[in-house]
């Protein structure tokens, strides 16, 4: 939904500061994608990135009545909200060691506010497939289990036999490769 003005959205957060459902619904259905576009990226993980857009839409009707026009327009307002969301929710996982994730780019988050096309996920695809195919096949099967089984580094040493030093040193060495890889074949590249 594209607004005539900002005023328009603003317009919308003071109905929902007001509790207004339909007003709500309205400001959600013009600013979900975005916002779920960018907790996307910062997480790559669909799951937790529809809990995170949720606890950034339940934290836009509470906080409705202290929105402040001065301080940004309401896409700010809720991107704001959203990134920082999303970058606790990856420093939690992060810190539980469930996954293997790649640091936040901020230039690039910075960058691209619109959630990913078919074409360009497609391509990506394609590219991170290149890219793994490339990997020493001790690197590729930890990095694998990983992203794809959403195993721990203790669970994939556990599943391999390996040690779990002999693990991180894959996955370290395993995803260095792929950055660089990935950043000499990119579309920029």
């Amino acid at each position: 939904m594209a607004f005539s003005s900002p005023d328009d959205a603003e317009l919308l957060i003071a109905r929902i500061a007001e509790g207004d459902r339909d007003a709500f619904s309205r400001f959600y259905d013009a600013f979900a994608g975005t916002a779920f576009g960018l907790i996307r990226r910062v997480l790559r993980d669909p799951a937790p990135s529809e809990e995170v857009l949720q606890d950034v839409f339940w934290q836009v009707w509470r906080d409705a009545p202290q929105y402040d026009a001065r301080r940004g327009t309401p896409a700010a307002w809720v991107l704001m909200r959203a990134k920082a969301r999303a970058i606790d929710k990856l420093r939690s996982i992060r810190r539980r060691g469930q996954t293997f994730v790649m640091p936040v780019n901020e230039e690039i988050v910075r960058r691209d506010d619109g959630a990913p096309t078919a074409a360009t996920t497609l391509a990506d695809r394609g590219l991170v497939e290149d890219a793994l195919a490339r990997l020493p096949d001790a690197q590729r099967r930890v990095i694998e289990l990983a992203f794809f089984e959403g195993l721990t580094q203790t669970e994939i040493a556990a599943r391999l036999g390996e040690p779990l030093g002999t693990v991180k040193t894959r996955a370290r060495l395993g995803l260095e490769r792929l950055r660089a890889v990935l950043r000499a074949e990119g579309p920029s590249g």
